[in-house]
């Protein structure tokens, strides 16, 4: 085993309101724990039962501002790992997923990447999303935050941490990255995230909606105004 393989993973999740998806996320990730890395929990001030929950199955508790990049700043300042990486709080990972990630950095001259994801529903049109998102994000290598982004902490440091910004948050530092780093490690193992965002809206008009909102982002819009647009 190379040294390099020993090192330690800060996994590092926003919450806000998470009570009905945070113990899954967690349990999926106990195995990781127990190996040696630690597992952040960034709340924006949650009113339901989250931090009730999460307490017993996290190393740290946090309570920051609202907004996902804050959150996630917050836990990246406050982690101990050599690797952070990024979780949602409805996603699940495999057990064995850190170390992949171990393997994956320590093999490469990459300093950044991640997982493919697939989506919780039953609807074949979920499938072809799915699909699309990881063939898209191996085409351009700019990942979302559904797919776990992870980044060595130097790297990560290095180039400002997330964005100041109420979304796109993950397509922004993806481009900051690839523009510093090159394109990220596109790991084939897949994370099971929620679907909810898709079911509550309509498939179509969610994929339609995300698509305005990034070209518009690529435009230059604004993304407190493409926040509100999303909300």
């Amino acid at each position: 085993m190379r040294p390099e393989q020993l090192a330690s993973i800060s996994i590092i999740i926003p919450t806000l309101n998470e009570a009905k998806h945070i113990e899954a996320t967690l349990e999926t990730l106990q195995p990781m724990r127990k190996r040696g890395h630690e597992i952040l929990l960034a709340d924006g001030g949650s009113s339901d039962d989250t931090t009730l929950i999460a307490a017993p199955m996290v190393s740290k508790l946090l309570e920051c501002k609202a907004g996902r990049a804050a959150q996630m700043n917050t836990g990246a300042r406050q982690a101990h790992g050599e690797i952070l990486w990024f979780i949602h709080a409805d996603t699940l990972a495999q057990p064995d997923m850190d170390e992949e990630l171990i393997e994956a950095l320590s093999t490469s001259k990459s300093s950044w990447g991640r997982f493919d994801v697939s989506l919780s529903g039953s609807s074949y049109s979920l499938r072809i999303i799915e699909r699309m998102m990881n063939w898209r994000s191996r085409l351009t290598g700019i990942a979302t935050g559904d797919q776990g982004i992870f980044v060595r902490r130097n790297m990560f440091e290095q180039i400002g941490g997330f964005p100041s910004i109420p979304l796109m948050e993950d397509i922004e530092i993806s481009t900051r990255l690839k523009k510093t780093a090159g394109k990220p490690l596109c790991l084939h193992s897949k994370l099971l995230t929620s679907s909810r965002r898709w079911e509550s809206r309509g498939v179509l008009h969610t994929v339609l909606l995300m698509w305005r909102l990034r070209l518009a982002y690529a435009l230059g819009a604004s993304p407190a105004d493409l926040a509100k647009r999303y909300q």
